[in-house]
């Protein structure tokens, strides 16, 4: 997934969400540590402004390493991944970090088709599965939304050219906007 997020947007963030990851890092320590751990790892989210998250980081890697050097190599191999919120501002980093929208709706598209069990063909399951996902882009679109246009202003990022690409167009039209 990663290779096809940076071949399809160049020079694009890839942001892990940091549940999923603490859950899988707790698999490589015992389970009498892992509540330690776990808190540990949450500290680093906990700072107050992203001058202060990679030192955090670094405290947090070389305490789980003194212990447990297997899952503080791979905390240290994760750095970039679980820490590109950063690079954005502090308002949006709640929803940078996580992905629970969208486990919310897998989790609907799990509970509607498992009541149906067998689709008779694949239309059905398209339709049960369009209308699902309809739901949250009706309720978006009236005006309730993950990030508002204020958040997603605020989070805009400079713009990344690469050799031989005219981005002058793009960027007349981002600053008019």
């Amino acid at each position: 997934m990663v290779n096809a997020i940076g071949a399809a947007l160049p020079g694009a963030t890839w942001q892990r969400c940091r549940t999923h990851y603490r859950r899988n890092l707790l698999t490589k320590v015992p389970k009498s540590a892992q509540p330690w751990v776990a808190t540990l790892v949450r500290t680093i989210f906990d700072q107050p402004d992203a001058d202060t998250v990679p030192a955090q980081y670094d405290r947090a890697v070389t305490a789980i390493g003194e212990r447990f050097p297997t899952a503080a190599d791979r905390l240290h191999d994760a750095r970039e991944e679980l820490l590109a919120f950063t690079g954005f501002p502090r308002e949006v980093w709640r929803q940078v970090w996580s992905n629970n929208p969208q486990e919310r709706v897998n989790k609907e598209i799990r509970r509607r088709t498992g009541v149906v069990g067998i689709f008779p063909n694949r239309a059905a399951i398209i339709r049960l599965v369009g209308a699902v996902l309809a739901e949250p882009t009706d309720e978006w679109t009236e005006g309730r939304r993950y990030m508002g246009l204020e958040l997603l202003n605020k989070a805009r990022l400079a713009l990344i050219t690469t050799e031989g690409t005219n981005t002058e167009p793009v960027a007349a039209e981002l600053a008019a906007a």
